[in-house]
């Protein structure tokens, strides 16, 4: 028979990881619970995961701070944030510190089932894509998630490595801010911020110090483009 995969869950709050664990359990998984983050980021390396569902309020800190270092360790393709801070702020900061989405407390079961096959299925797409994005002399390393130009490192968070993505794989094609916010953040409504003008504005900024090359512009009236050619910078 062959091994189920595993979704790790961080949650510390005993009577919802047993739901986490019977939705994963339904849906084919075998779920690994950690009711810490620090434990989640030990157990993180030890076995690959098809996803992970944390939780913020948890006993050693908000569990939106172990993104990163879950994600660094390469087994996890996809988090899921779940959590009571419910406000729109909230759930953009956890998108901008790398969730791949964020769920409200309290959910629907079918909802939060809904929401663990969506991540699984983005997981599997991306990991059997090619490894590569390039352009030129811009690197994009995808499993890695990190960018190269001429060999050399460019420094991105998880956010603005997300945007670049998004960026790169529509190429050449125009796209607004309420699409960055639906692909990116993972937002179906405008927040009323200038969150996506912001991660542009640094992430062009990053791109042209590097390369001394315009891979991102503003076209007036239509939202931003990539440029794959990378243009002359100003």
């Amino acid at each position: 028979m062959a091994e189920k995969e595993r979704i790790l869950i961080v949650e510390d709050d005993r009577d919802m990881g047993a739901v986490f664990r019977a939705a994963c359990a339904e849906l084919g998984y075998e779920p690994v619970l950690m009711t810490s983050y620090t434990d989640a980021i030990k157990a993180a390396p030890l076995s690959r995961y098809a996803m992970a569902i944390l939780d913020r309020l948890l006993p050693d800190g908000d569990g939106i701070d172990a993104i990163a270092e879950l994600k660094r360790a390469g087994t996890i393709p996809a988090i899921l944030v779940v959590s009571a801070l419910a406000h729109a702020g909230h759930r953009v900061d956890g998108l901008e510190r790398g969730a791949d989405d964020y769920l409200p407390k309290p959910f629907a079961p079918e909802e939060l089932r809904a929401r663990i096959k969506a991540l699984v299925r983005r997981g599997r797409a991306q990991a059997t894509d090619n490894d590569f994005l390039v352009f030129g002399d811009l690197e994009i390393r995808i499993r890695a998630r990190t960018v190269h130009f001429r060999q050399e490192f460019i420094p991105v968070s998880p956010k603005e490595f997300e945007l670049l993505m998004y960026f790169a794989t529509n190429a050449g094609v125009a796209v607004t801010r309420m699409q960055l916010l639906e692909h990116v953040w993972n937002l179906h409504f405008d927040p009323q911020t200038n969150v996506v003008d912001v991660h542009v504005g640094r992430l062009r900024r990053k791109l042209e110090g590097a390369t001394g090359l315009a891979f991102i512009r503003t076209e007036r009236g239509a939202g931003y483009l990539f440029d794959p050619n990378g243009g002359q910078a100003e």
